[in-house]
This record gives structure tokens, C-alpha cells and sequence, in this order.
């Protein structure tokens, strides 16, 4: 036996609040990069690193160099981040596509250790990666990049909290 409902006409379930709900609020992992935040993070990597390509290290016209996504953005403006950028040449660009990072670089060994080179200013999780993937022995040592004049000096771990024994922690009582 059925119930009825009163009215007759049955209420249907749904995610919303009806016709008239307000739309979610969305909340970004990051700032949206715009065309001058893109245009600083190119001429950074410029003066870093010159015109060269992270990823085949081949050297091109300063005017020719794109920028390229590391972790595919796929719509999602987190990922317009300066850490998740390189200058990359266009045919590099175009062979990258949207494929994942690790795929791409499993291509070819060479992509790794350019990658290494020219992409320590990455997330940590990418530069852990990339060292990961190139034994010990393999990996190229890496060249302090200048100081601009006139730029402060980064302070060092230990001279914002301290000099610390081996193995002592502050959380401990």
C-alpha cells in the first residue's frame, strides 16, 4: 500500500535550494595570475636563466620562448603560479600538450636533467620528483644564481629561528 502526499503532486530532491538558490561561493587554492603577473614570471626566469628551454635546454629567440604549465592547469587558475612555470621552447610546448609531467619527462632522460637544472624555483613537490627520478651521481651540480644589486639578502633558517642542535626541536618541552 502507497502513501499519498497531500497536494498530489510529488517533491522531488535535489542538490540545490530551488530555482532561486544563490550560487556556491568559489574559493581558488591561489591568486589568478594575469597577463602582467605572466609577463614579470617570463622576464624573471629570463634573468635566471637566460632564453633556454627547461626542457630540452636548447637556447631560442628570447621573443620566441613560451611559458609553460609544469602540472597541466586544465582550466583550474591554481596552477598560474610562478612555481608551476618554465620558459620552454614551442616545439617542447607543443610535444608537452596537457600530459602529466612525470609521463612527459619519462620520454626522454634529458628532459630530467634539464629540468633539475632549470627548474629548482618549482613547488617542492616537483623538485622532489624530478631529484627522485636522476641517481646521485647523475645529477648536474646546480649554480648559484646571482643576487641582483641592490636586492636584500635572504635570511637563513637558522637566523629566523635559530641555531638548533641536531636532532633538538622547539616543541619540546
Amino acid at each position: 500500500m502507497a502513501s499519498k502526499r497531500s497536494g498530489g503532486s510529488r517533491r522531488r530532491r535535489g542538490k540545490g535550494g530551488g530555482a532561486y538558490a544563490p550560487a556556491p561561493k568559489v574559493t581558488l587554492t591561489s591568486v589568478p595570475t594575469g597577463r602582467a603577473a605572466y609577463s614579470d614570471t617570463r622576464e624573471w626566469l629570463l634573468e635566471q636563466h637566460g632564453p633556454v628551454c627547461a626542457y630540452c635546454e636548447r637556447a631560442v629567440a628570447p621573443r620566441s620562448i613560451t611559458l609553460d604549465h609544469v602540472t597541466p592547469r586544465r582550466g583550474q587558475t591554481a596552477y598560474d603560479r610562478r612555481d608551476n612555470l618554465v620558459l620552454c621552447c614551442k616545439a617542447c610546448n607543443a610535444a608537452k600538450k596537457d600530459k602529466p609531467i612525470l609521463a612527459f619527462l619519462l620520454g626522454n632522460k634529458k628532459r630530467v636533467v634539464a629540468l633539475y637544472k632549470y627548474g629548482q624555483h618549482l613547488s617542492h613537490q616537483l623538485v622532489e620528483m624530478v631529484k627522485d627520478l636522476l641517481p646521485e651521481h647523475e645529477r648536474p651540480s646546480l649554480v648559484a644564481v646571482p643576487r641582483r644589486k641592490g636586492a636584500p639578502r635572504r635570511k637563513s633558517a637558522a637566523e629566523i629561528f635559530g641555531e638548533l642542535g641536531h636532532g633538538a626541536s622547539p616543541y619540546k618541552d
